[in-house]
């Protein structure tokens, strides 16, 4: 996936302008109109064919050309928001920027062109430049993915809103389980798996959302483990008590605050009013005479903890503006496992390699292992792409070790006369499941392709030719059929994860 930076995009439209010259002004106004974002999505625009930056004859001066490098000016400027912008068509932003871009259009619409055709062209190009921006505007803020984002951000909305912040204004108590954070870890797993098609204002978006979700999910998982404490304390303890019961008090509406906030549910409140309450807390209990009481320090630096754990989430005002927090192809955890990924690449092609050269000395699952090892000491920060990375790496790397162990197996198993016919059958079905593996870790096409049919179909007869196995009550083959079973879902299911086109 291509890593395209903001300020990239921006120079697409700022620099040709920045000396003011005649000529570098008239290489965009007379160059390629804006393409939709091609261009964009790849960093710097392409250099043009030398015909295509010859001018033609014309005067500087005239007012028509005057007119519309003024446009080109505001489409300069207007060029970097349209590409970074990754709302809805409902936004106030989104709505600014058509307004303001339909405006330029009917101001070069309205340029006299006094009929000469190198004034024509100028204003043909200045008007596709226009026409281009307000494009790719639509086609990002109604694009399935963006809409998909949205539909899924609604259910975090809603889901939180029932169970959290309307109990929480009408005074109730605010029950937080596992069923709640279980639900809102499966919308956050859904968030990962929405394609983005490397598309700057995407990504952005994908991004924004599962930072707000994730900070949710750490708020309300930290109130769990609140709950579990022994605390308030009782207020004949101390003096102090009462005031950092209060205090708590105080912190547990904050917490629904900032959870509403987070989700787009607040209405006059902001993160910095908040802050600022939080903040005043802080400064409260600071000045609260704990000394010689070892118990109420503790249970002050608790609240304080507590404190501090919803402060670090109120600093997502401008979250998703650093490039280099939504394009995780720059993050260094992603790299590594990337690195890692390509270590795993090599092996497979070597452990198929001697495979089908019927040679099964090629083992190397310690170095397996240490991959396995190393990928679990990879730091997601708790990012859910990073997470998701990671397990898909995980699964490549088990994937080599499962085929390696089967294929042993197969040439270490002994038959007697005396082994049940239906574990007879059973293992047959592993021996077709094997070579079936072998072409699923050598598979390297898409859902489309016909070879990806055939495995799959294959995949599922061999399924079926276990569910006709009778154990007739011998318990080894009962064992037998659940492994392979599952081993051949497992292969499935690896199928699956290579041609979902997943990306971070």
């Amino acid at each position: 996936m291509s890593a395209t930076e903001p300020d990239r995009n921006a120079q697409r439209y700022s620099d040709p302008l920045s000396c003011g010259c005649s000529s570098c002004r008239d290489r965009i106004l007379f160059g390629k109109p804006f393409d939709g974002g091609k261009r964009m999505d790849h960093g710097v625009p392409q250099q043009q064919h030398p015909m295509e930056q010859q001018q033609q004859p014309y005067h500087p001066q005239h007012p028509a050309m005057m007119r519309l490098y003024e446009v080109q000016k505001q489409v300069e400027s207007l060029g970097p928001q349209v590409c970074t912008f990754s709302g809805m068509q409902s936004d106030r932003d989104y709505k600014r920027l058509e307004r303001e871009l339909t405006r330029l259009l009917l101001d070069v619409d309205q340029v006299d062109t006094e009929g000469k055709p190198e004034l024509q062209g100028a204003r043909k190009r200045a008007a596709q430049e226009v026409e281009g921006l307000l494009r790719y505007l639509e086609e990002n803020a109604t694009h399935p993915s963006r809409l998909a984002i949205e539909e899924l951000s609604d259910k975090a909305r809603q889901l939180i809103d029932e169970r959290v912040v309307v109990p929480q204004r009408s005074g109730g108590v605010t029950e937080i389980g596992d069923d709640l954070v279980d639900t809102l870890q499966e919308l956050v797993l859904r968030l990962t798996q929405v394609k983005t098609e490397g598309r700057v204002p995407l990504r952005k978006a994908r991004y924004r959302a599962l930072t707000r979700l994730c900070a949710v999910q750490d708020v309300l998982e930290g109130r769990t483990q609140q709950q579990t404490l022994s605390l308030p304390l009782s207020g004949e303890t101390h003096e102090s008590v009462n005031r950092i019961n209060q205090v708590m008090v105080k912190v547990s509406v904050a917490r629904s605050q900032l959870v509403a906030l987070l989700m787009g549910l607040s209405g006059r409140d902001s993160c910095a009013h908040l802050s600022r309450i939080l903040t005043e807390m802080q400064v409260e209990l600071d000045a609260l005479d704990v000394s010689g009481n070892a118990a109420i320090r503790n249970y002050r630096k608790q609240v304080v903890e507590e404190i501090n754990g919803l402060l670090k989430h109120l600093d997502l005002e401008g979250e998703g503006e650093d490039t280099r927090r939504y394009d995780l192809a720059q993050n260094n955890s992603i790299r590594e496992i990337e690195a890692v990924r390509a270590h795993v690449s090599h092996l497979r092609e070597g452990v198929l390699r001697h495979c089908y050269m019927g040679d099964l000395s090629f083992r190397p699952k310690a170095e397996l292992q240490s991959l396995l090892t190393h990928l679990d000491q990879v730091d997601t920060a708790k990012n859910p792409c990073i997470r998701e990375a990671r397990r898909r790496a995980v699964v490549e790397v088990q994937a080599i070790v499962t085929f390696l162990d089967l294929r042993e197996a197969l040439v270490c198993r002994q038959t007697g006369p005396s082994e049940h016919p239906s574990h007879r059958s059973v293992w047959l079905v592993l021996g077709s499941l094997s070579d079936l593996q072998a072409q699923v870790l050598g598979f390297d096409g898409k859902r489309a392709d016909k070879s990806y049919m055939m495995l799959e179909e294959l995949l599922t007869k061999q399924l079926l030719a276990l569910d006709a196995v009778d154990p007739q009550g011998d318990e080894s083959t009962k064992m037998a059929r659940k492994q392979a079973v599952k081993f051949a879902q497992n292969i499935l299911n690896y199928l699956d994860m290579k041609t979902d086109e997943w990306e971070y």
